[in-house]
This record gives C-alpha cells, structure tokens and sequence, in this order.
C-alpha cells in the first residue's frame, strides 16, 4: 500500500525526476515564471522553496549547497543576488501556482508556476462609496454661492433684412411652380415608353 508516501512519480526514474526538477528550477530562477503541468509545477514547489530560504542568508556554505541541487553556475549567481534579497522579508510561500485549463494536445491540465516578489498582482484600489442617508440632512459641505449667468447678446436683425430674405425666399418657390406647370400633360405622355398592344387570340 502507498500510504504516506510524499511526492509525485511523474513517469520517471529518480535520477529523470531529478533532472526535470533541476531544470524546471532553473528556468525559474532565470525566467521568473514558467508555464507547465500542475502536477510539475506543485513538484517544483516543494523543490525549490527550501532553495530560496537558503539563499537569503548569502555565504559560501549556502551558495555551495544550492549548487550541489542546480548544478548551473549562473541559476546560483541569479539565485543569491537578485531571488533571495528579494524574498527577505517574506516567511515562505516564494511562489505561486496559477491553474490554465487543459492542453489541447493530450489534455493535460496546465498551470503558471512564477516567483510572486517579481510578479506581484496588487488589487487596484477602489474608491470608498459614500455613505447616503435617507433623510433629507443639512450636507457638511460649505455653501458655494452660485454666479450668475450672463446672458449672451445676439446682434438685432433689422426689419428690413428680414423682408428681404421673405422676398428672396417666395420668388424660389414660385420660379419652381411655373417651371412644374410649363409641362404639359402631352409631353407627360410622349416621355412615358409605349405599351404595345398584344393581338387577342
């Protein structure tokens, strides 16, 4: 029976789990977020976190125990000068596991691994509503005194200016009239097109 047995298989050896979780880690520290399955991502988890406690305190005998895990020279450097300053203050839980949904290939359900001091999500902060009351209460604020508006002065138009455009106006419409009238009804007739006459049968 597999009781209390810890850890994920993932269909491999020990030393083929060993170096997935080798490399998973280091593209982490270098890339800072790193798409895979969850149950590699939930593995690097328990992997990596000791790591990066480890490297807050920055010596010789630490820098040497996380290589002996890495073996990359330059996941140890990224590791102790910018990862773990970074997670001073923080007591554990360096990452974050984001599910994805499910590949489309084989199904496999996929997940974002990233080290939350360098992707930090803040909240956008909302504004604090007002708090209405239902009665009718004298408001807090100071009276502002309301201006005045100034009536805007448009220019007078004269009586004459006035005839003049009724004039102008009247003689368009009856220009248009006489020309409609000038048409007769026999020219009506000459424009339609002529219907021939089907002989009955």
């Amino acid at each position: 029976m597999r009781h209390q047995v810890r850890g994920r298989k993932l269909g491999r050896t020990k030393p083929h789990r060993k170096a997935t979780l080798q490399a998973l880690s280091c593209a982490l520290i270098k890339e800072r977020r790193i798409k895979t399955t969850l149950a590699k991502a939930k593995e690097l988890r328990t992997y990596i976190e000791p790591l990066i406690t480890t490297a807050k305190v920055d010596n010789t005998h630490n820098r040497r125990k996380a290589f002996s895990v890495l073996q990359d020279k330059y996941a140890v450097t990224e590791l102790f000068e910018e990862v773990g300053p970074a997670a001073a203050d923080r007591p554990g839980g360096y990452t974050r596991v984001l599910k994805l949904g499910f590949r489309l290939g084989d199904a496999a359900d996929m997940a974002v691994i990233e080290l939350v001091d360098f992707n930090d999500v803040q909240p956008e902060k909302k504004e604090a509503k007002k708090k209405r009351t239902r009665r009718a209460g004298k408001s807090n604020k100071p009276e502002t005194p309301v201006k005045e508006k100034k009536e805007e002065v448009k220019p007078e138009v004269k009586a004459e200016d006035k005839k003049d455009e009724a004039e102008a106006v009247t003689e368009e419409l009856a220009d248009s009239t006489t020309s409609a009238e000038e048409t007769t009804s026999e020219e009506v007739i000459s424009e339609a097109p002529e219907k021939k006459e089907k002989p009955a049968q």
